[in-house]
């Protein structure tokens, strides 16, 4: 298992009328949180795009429990459970200042080849990334 946590503070901009964070927003904080965690493992979107691959989503399930506010810190926890294949899962738990669970989160993306557009098994330098973080576990 791999995890990781990214920490931010909702803008003004990305709260409704009611106070509340938009919900599509936390959509965007699971993006962020998901390229921190790729970042902090040394492949960075640079170095993907380098490599001529692309990771579109493909399946992205939110389940909301609590909203959070403007400009309170809230705490995105990111793990991947199994190494992947073709397909790139992660999940996600939001809470905020006060270790309330405010939403989970999952989402799959797939290795795609940017020139053909074809989807491909795991590249091999990524493989060995992973598996080195998997067996410190």
């Amino acid at each position: 298992m791999i995890t990781d946590t990214f920490q931010i503070r909702p803008r003004y901009g990305e709260v409704d009328k009611m106070g509340y964070v938009y919900h599509a927003n936390y959509v965007t904080y699971c993006h962020q949180a998901r390229n921190e965690l790729l970042r902090k493992l040394g492949l960075d979107e640079v170095l993907l795009e380098e490599h001529h691959i692309i990771l579109p989503v493909i399946a992205f399930d939110i389940e909301y429990k609590k909203p959070a506010h403007f400009d309170e810190l809230i705490t995105i926890k990111t793990t991947v459970n199994q190494m992947p294949k073709v397909r790139f899962s992660f999940e996600f738990e939001i809470r905020n200042e006060q270790n309330i669970l405010l939403n989970k989160a999952k989402s799959t993306v797939v290795f795609v080849d940017s020139e053909s557009r074809l989807p491909k098994n795991i590249p091999g330098f990524i493989e060995k990334i992973l598996i080195t973080k998997f067996k410190s576990d």
